[in-house]
């Protein structure tokens, strides 16, 4: 069996600065990290090679060189193989065109049974990417998988909602988006991590290598553009305690509610 995970390097939000003139993310100085959500993905995929000696799990990832780092922190996790699409007609590429591109590498991969996606990457949010591939591949999907199980040649899945779940059963190959409800991602081994920094580890593809369609991919190919980014300005003024009984507490946040239009 084959997997492939498709992880995305974030900046840490939590260190997310914003230029104020220019409404962009400083991405100078702020630490790196393998998108939350695509270490679950990862995990699950470590998870069934751990319970079956068949299984080779790769994993892809489209950015700059530095993301080579967040490829071997896989490669240490236990990951097989590691592959980083990487060019400059990647540049500014929103969804669609990011998933044209990891489309295209899947492609060129050309043999898998199970891909995973996380869910969603916490520098855009729109969990839109792993089931856009999915589309370009027409391959069945599954998203926001909580728990899953291997049957031979089908996955069943676990698919969480807001007020409650579904059971989904699907024939290989498919597209699966992990959640964090999924697994607990175990940490690099240090013989994985000395193994993971050997120079071959990773091998890099370009877009031309893997025969992406270059009108779509990049800031050109991309129908979305992102204009200006922000922090909302904080709330002005303090708050107030009300004191007294609970009657009397219950008495005055309706006259307050009141004076202000709320009710």
């Amino acid at each position: 069996m084959n997997i492939i995970v498709c992880l995305k390097q974030v900046p840490d939000t939590n260190e997310v600065r914003i230029d104020p003139v220019r409404g962009t993310l400083i991405r100078e100085g702020v630490p790196s990290i393998i998108n939350p959500d695509d270490r679950n993905a990862l995990e699950e995929a470590l998870r069934i090679k751990d319970e079956n000696s068949d299984v080779k799990v790769t994993v892809l990832s489209m950015g700059p060189p530095q993301a080579d780092v967040a490829l071997r922190e896989a490669l240490a996790m236990g990951a097989d193989d590691a592959i980083l699409l990487s060019d400059r007609a990647f540049a500014g590429s929103d969804t669609w065109a990011t998933s044209t591109a990891l489309a295209a590498g899947l492609k060129k991969i050309g043999d898998y049974d199970i891909i995973f996606c996380g869910r969603q990457a916490i520098d855009g949010d729109t969990a839109q990417v792993g089931p856009q591939i999915a589309e370009h591949l027409g391959l069945p999907q599954i998203t926001y998988v909580e728990e899953l199980k291997i049957e031979k040649d089908k996955v069943i899945a676990k698919r969480s909602l807001e007020d409650g779940h579904f059971i989904i059963e699907s024939e290989m190959p498919v597209l699966l988006t992990a959640i964090k409800e999924l697994n607990e991602p175990r940490y690099p081994s240090i013989k994985g991590i000395y193994e993971a920094h050997k120079a071959d580890r990773v091998k890099v593809w370009s877009a031309a290598y893997v025969e992406a369609d270059k009108s779509n991919l990049g800031l050109d190919g991309s129908p979305t553009q992102v204009n200006k980014s922000f922090t909302p300005p904080g709330r002005s003024g303090s708050g107030e305690i009300l004191q007294g009984s609970a009657k009397e507490v219950v008495r005055d946040l309706i006259v307050r509610l009141k004076e202000k239009q709320v009710i």
